[in-house]
């Protein structure tokens, strides 16, 4: 893939001279990768694995996903030691990395790192602390000290010292940790939230914090969250507001949502359904059976079938000319799809690409030459050259039953359609066809919130061309916390979102 510039860069935070007065956080932004996408997805997966494992009847925690694009500075201890956090409305907990992570900790070394015997303000705890996210637990302990916003301090604020991170994700993660703008509830080792204990001090005039995501790709200014308040430049006309249905997330009620001149193939929220505003999450979630209807409604097609279809197109044509002449393994390796001795090690690399987003699940033919999906793994290298054997044998059987190069075609990228499910898997969009598709519309707070095809489809740089992504994603949260809809920066991106937390209530309007 091709590397991306960073899109905007916010510098130092912005403070005005009384504590009382709201504070202001820049906000820096990086753009979204393909790959980052993916991993985003791979999480998902474990993350609905995690919490279907979850029965005890208990809130069951949507844990981070690790992908949100927007972070700002803060400062920990006295001097303060700065850090780059991701400011999540979908936890509760601040964690940095720690000076006493292992040389062997890889994200560790590529971040900055809390010293306590470098403050002055320091304080042990001690208790173990743990999170559990899909690429794994991170953990460490927690101690004590002064956080700084800009002029903002707040006193012996908790906060975890990472000591294991674990995955990829946080290695190439921009942001050092996580400051949790939750309710205290949700908080992993009863540490008090920061903007909890920010309030308890009476370091904000009033106790509520707004977010303004710039979506503008050319702007010079990532975001910024304003604490204690809102700025009327960032947004139009006035917010509409729903209250709190559950206290821990901030979640409330969606009473509605709709395709403009569209049906969906199942109902989509019929009857209302529960969202919270994650500034954490960078798209937007729902439960799967439904985003694959609206995926479908869009014209969205799942990345895995997509890069099939690519296969089968560029392929097909000399499968057919070798057919009657040479056995499948030949065939295949002839093409660079398997090599000459069955070993996928050397398969050609531009056949790799092509394959290896089908590496995510595997294909048989049932008796009567049906795609049939088996249990979804993933390929060992031997097993590369297995979708070109599967499909040989099956151009044999069609051109032994007539059918034309083009009816052979269109059954492979059926058989191609079969290998994902649009719901809980990343989808496409053709970037030609943005000016044609529909808007949709959320109702919340009996109010729809419209988002064009420009707002929810994702445009990310890959292999030098841009790729235009579908921005919902299919994830099914059980009971007793879900089913759920997890309104990402994609919705807050369009709508400046006001986070009041003495009223209990989330409030939106049209960003400026």
């Amino acid at each position: 893939m091709k590397p991306l510039a960073v899109l905007a860069l916010c510098c130092a935070l912005v403070v005005t001279s009384s504590a009382q007065e709201p504070v202001r956080v820049g906000l820096r932004k990086r753009p979204i990768s393909l790959e980052a996408l993916q991993q985003q997805r791979a999480d998902y997966v474990q993350q609905q694995t995690l919490l279907s494992a979850r029965n005890d009847g208990e809130d069951i925690p949507i844990l981070n996903f690790m992908d949100a694009q927007y972070y700002g500075q803060i400062g920990l201890g006295t001097p303060p030691q700065e850090f780059e956090v991701i400011f999540d409305t979908g936890s509760s907990n601040l964690w940095v990395p720690s000076s006493q992570c292992s040389f062997l900790q890889i994200a560790c070394d590529l971040h900055n790192k809390y010293y306590a015997d470098n403050s002055a303000t320091y304080k042990p705890n001690g208790t173990e602390f743990a999170i559990q996210y899909g690429s794994g637990s991170l953990s460490g302990f927690f101690s004590r000290d002064v956080l700084t916003l800009g002029t903002l301090q707040v006193k012996d604020q908790t906060f975890a010292e990472a000591t294991a991170e674990p995955g990829l994700a946080f290695v190439a993660a921009k942001f050092d940790g996580i400051l949790g703008l939750g309710f205290p509830n949700i908080a992993v080792g009863g540490a008090t939230p920061p903007f909890t204990k920010m309030i308890e001090q009476g370091l904000v005039k009033e106790p509520v914090f707004s977010f303004w995501l710039n979506r503008d790709t050319e702007g010079d200014q990532g975001g910024e969250l304003v604490l204690g308040g809102m700025d009327p430049a960032h947004f139009k006309g006035e917010h509409s507001w729903a209250p709190m249905t559950r206290v821990g997330y901030w979640q409330i009620a969606m009473d509605g949502f709709s395709i403009a001149g569209k049906a969906t193939d199942v109902p989509v929220c019929q009857g209302g359904c529960q969202a919270i505003a994650d500034s954490g999450t960078s798209l937007l979630v729902g439960p799967v059976d439904e985003i694959a209807a609206i995926n479908k409604a869009i014209g969205a097609v799942g990345i895995i079938p997509a890069q099939c279809r690519l296969l089968v197109k560029q392929y097909v044509p000399q499968i057919i000319k070798l057919v009657q002449s040479m056995p499948a393994d030949q065939i295949c390796a002839s093409i660079g799809l398997c090599s000459s001795g069955n070993d996928a090690a050397t398969t050609s690399s531009n056949a790799r690409k092509l394959l290896a987003p089908l590496a995510q699940q595997r294909l048989q033919l049932n008796e009567q030459g049906l795609p049939q999906l088996q249990n979804p793994h993933a390929l060992q290298d031997g097993q590369f050259c297995e979708f070109c054997t599967l499909a040989v044998n099956y151009v044999k059987i069609a051109l032994a039953n007539k059918q034309t190069e083009e009816q052979i075609m269109e059954h492979l990228d059926t058989m191609c359609d079969a290998l994902s499910f649009l719901g809980n898997s990343q989808a496409v969009v053709n970037c030609e066809d943005l000016p044609t598709m529909p808007n949709v519309s959320f109702t919340i707070a009996g109010k729809e919130w419209v988002l064009t095809p420009d707002q929810y489809v994702l445009k990310v740089g890959a292999a030098g061309e841009e790729q235009c992504i579908s921005g919902f994603m299919g994830l099914d949260i059980p009971k007793p916390a879900g089913p759920l809809w997890i309104l990402g920066d994609i919705f807050l991106g369009a709508y400046h979102t006001v986070f009041d937390y003495g009223n209990k209530r989330v409030g939106f309007a049209v960003a400026a």
